[in-house]
């Protein structure tokens, strides 16, 4: 297994977040983390990140607990929802810095030419679209060789064609062996790309299975459907 939560609980004052997670990722899948705002997800995917720490449980990664080494991180590559670089740095000394702080062998190449990218490498962060920025965040995230992936809602300000290329890149990667999170408000990318669905609602899991499980457990007709009747029903899983 990739990752092992056990009776993960989280609270920012008395906001209880996270009411006793339990949950087992499997290698080698694809899992979307579904629930509405304040659910919970974006606490709990920095909590694996080690990003939050939490007021109680435990967390391993690649089969070690997480707690008091940091080490673990570098096998993890993440795309952040929102990346706050320094907007007068270029593209290209963006991604020098990266390779340098990550000092790991990268790929940068094939992904800068898959998402168009050459054009833009000596322009600063700040004159670029939200759509370019993306681009980049995403070279930053697929250019290491890491076994686990998060990614925070990538398809943010993506183009058709840049979209096709995100969801061939993810499969690709995932054909590798490699175990991918996604966070998502798009659901006919998350029904594409999901292999399993997390459904989060106020700080518990609801639901875990694939798309055929929760179609039968909702009585929804397509996947759409059957989210916003979790959302709305509530009921465990």
């Amino acid at each position: 297994m990739t990752i092992e939560i056990k009776d993960l609980h989280k609270n920012f004052g008395k906001n209880q977040i996270l009411k006793g997670i339990d949950l087992t990722i499997d290698e080698g899948h694809i899992y979307a983390i579904l629930g509405p705002n304040g659910s919970g997800k974006t606490t709990l995917i920095k909590s694996i990140l080690g990003m939050v720490i939490p007021n109680k449980g435990l967390i391993a990664v690649l089969d070690k607990p997480i707690k008091k080494d940091w080490r673990y991180r570098k096998k993890i590559d993440y795309l952040p929802q929102i990346a706050n670089f320094p907007p007068n740095i270029k593209v290209k000394e963006l991604i020098h810095m990266i390779k340098d702080l990550r000092n790991s062998p990268s790929a940068e190449g094939e992904l800068i030419a898959l998402f168009g990218l050459e054009p833009f490498l000596n322009k600063k962060l700040s004159t670029l679209s939200g759509g370019t920025k993306q681009k980049v965040n995403i070279v930053l995230t697929f250019m290491f060789d890491s076994p686990l992936i998060i990614l925070d809602e990538p398809t943010t300000g993506l183009d058709p064609m840049a979209l096709i290329r995100l969801k061939e890149l993810i499969q690709r990667e995932k054909a590798q062996g490699k175990t991918i999170l996604i966070t998502s408000h798009i659901m006919q990318f998350v029904e594409e790309m999901a292999d399993k669905i997390l459904y989060l609602l106020e700080g518990e899991i609801y639901f875990k299975g694939n798309i055929g499980e929760l179609l039968e457990q909702t009585g929804e007709p397509d996947f759409e459907h059957a989210i916003a009747a979790l959302t709305t029903t509530g009921s465990h899983a």
